[in-house]
């Protein structure tokens, strides 16, 4: 007779500062409160539940960028997971601060495959072992391979997160402990979930990882996918839903017996209230209103970002405004720095901040016409439409790319009406973060590019110049108007 203990997981990811509750269709959805209670329920109710957050607690809400992440930890301890991994946006605040942040943490922050370059010294303790009913439960945790362009500023921290790497690393780890009876083995990544089906094809299954929960790529899925008989989910993004696993596990072979998997709408209609972690994030948002709640201004009407891999309104104005206030010829704005999916009519700075909360620098660039022609090129490059995750931009306006994927060849790449020469030099801006990666990001030596002149920082703060420019000019407006066609 089977020897069957029963185990429910709770799991967030990608949580990025969703702190507050939102009204849809007059029913409150999301935010930590109503989370908080639902998890609070659920272990009430299942004495062998675990709550775990695969990565990126940080960034998207004014209340996490004002404290810098110290207000995000003490909303988290408030919610009180039993682990958590490192996400890339853990990072952005810098590694000191990220050890800082850690330090008030309450809980075990994991991660297996952050080291330091000269000692190879793991920045962070690699596994959780949870111990429930008798059971052993066994959490490693993995990082994208993003953090490495992250942290480049911190010059003595690096990442060995190939896949390959991280797959000896998660063996390394099991064969430690899988001697002490680990009944059961979950990888808690922030990789990727097509990465993460790629990460479970090169697990040997004498290492015994029965689950892996992901994070990273925002992925909502209906049914778990698996691979090499690894149950693989992840939750989408922010707190309007949150996963759960109910599992039967064979204590005796130390794997799954049965199992359910879900998603759980986090909403008022069946999660209570966390009154105690409510006044915590009320002392928080008082404080933020204050400063974030001005007038910044109004659009002509609502401007979207629904997708990072094609021309938006959104990201349309916000290139536009870098390029015409900084004196550039084009500006190429990082789809991913635009963090919302809407901006407007009315903004407030709360609103300008969270939709762009990467204030970095902006460089000038001088680079010819046939240099810009292979950056593009790149930048549309196969991958992109395959779902790996890689580098895309915002085009300012003037420029009119139509790109054929059949073919890999422009039929019309104008800027102001003619043709971009290939021997002509265009003033070019790239915020900082594309500027420390340009050879990775654009496939060109930088020297190439440096030999044309050398760049300059034209501003320090992107959320200054457009903080000043739309203060300054009211009912802007944006169309889609073929800046990047892909056919």
């Amino acid at each position: 007779m089977k020897n069957l203990k029963k185990l429910t997981i709770l799991h967030s990811n990608d949580l990025h500062g969703d702190f507050l509750a939102e009204e849809i269709d007059r029913n409150l959805v999301g935010g930590v409160s109503m989370l908080s209670g639902y998890v609070n329920k659920v272990r009430n109710e299942e004495k062998n539940t675990l709550y775990c957050i695969a990565g990126d607690m940080f960034r998207g809400s004014v209340i996490d960028s004002e404290f810098k992440g110290i207000s995000t930890i003490e909303i988290m301890n408030m919610l009180s997971p039993d682990v958590v991994t490192l996400g890339n946006h853990e990072t952005d605040y810098g590694i000191a601060h990220l050890l800082f942040i850690e330090k008030c943490a309450k809980f075990p922050i994991i991660n297996a495959n952050l080291h330091v370059k000269t000692n190879g010294a793991r920045l962070f303790k690699p596994h959780y072992i949870a111990e429930v009913d008798g059971m052993k439960i066994l959490f490693i945790g993995i990082i994208t391979e993003e953090v490495i362009s992250q942290t480049k500023n911190d010059g003595i921290i690096g990442s060995f997160v190939d896949i390959n790497e991280a797959a000896q690393e998660i063996g390394k780890i099991c064969d430690t402990y899988n001697a002490i009876d680990i009944d059961f083995t979950v990888l808690l990544t922030h990789i990727g979930f097509e990465e993460d089906k790629k990460l479970a094809e090169k697990l040997d299954p004498a290492w015994g990882v029965d689950v892996i929960i992901g994070g990273h790529s925002h992925t909502f899925i209906d049914e778990p996918a698996i691979v090499n008989d690894i149950v693989i989910v992840q939750a989408g993004t922010g707190t309007d839903q949150i996963g759960r696993f109910d599992i039967s596990i064979d204590t005796d072979n130390n794997c799954i017996d049965t199992y359910t998997w879900q998603t759980v709408p986090i909403n008022s209609e069946h999660c209570p209230n966390d009154e105690e972690l409510e006044n915590i994030l009320n002392h928080y948002k008082d404080q933020t209103d204050i400063k974030y709640g001005r007038l910044v201004t109004r659009l002509k009407k609502k401007l979207t970002h629904p997708d990072r891999n094609r021309e938006t309104t959104l990201g349309g104005l916000l290139s536009d405004i870098l390029c015409k206030t900084l004196g550039l010829d084009i500006m190429l704005l990082g789809s991913g720095s635009v963090r919302t999916e809407q901006l407007g009519p009315i903004v407030l700075f709360s609103d300008l901040c969270e939709c762009f909360p990467y204030d970095d620098a902006v460089y000038m660039l001088r680079v010819t016409g046939g240099q810009f022609k292979r950056m593009i090129s790149h930048m549309v490059r196969d991958e992109v439409w395959e779902g790996v995750h890689c580098e895309f931009y915002q085009l300012s306006s003037g420029l009119r790319v139509e790109y054929d994927k059949q073919a890999h060849s422009f039929n019309r790449f104008d800027f102001n009406g003619e043709p971009v020469e290939d021997g002509r030099i265009y003033k070019l801006g790239l915020q900082k973060y594309h500027y420390i990666n340009f050879e990775e990001f654009f496939n060109i030596p930088f020297d190439e590019i440096s030999a044309n002149g050398t760049p300059v920082v034209v501003s320090t703060s992107c959320c200054s110049v457009f903080d000043e420019y739309l203060s300054n000019h009211q009912n802007l407006d944006r169309e889609i108007t073929g800046r990047l066609v892909i056919k």
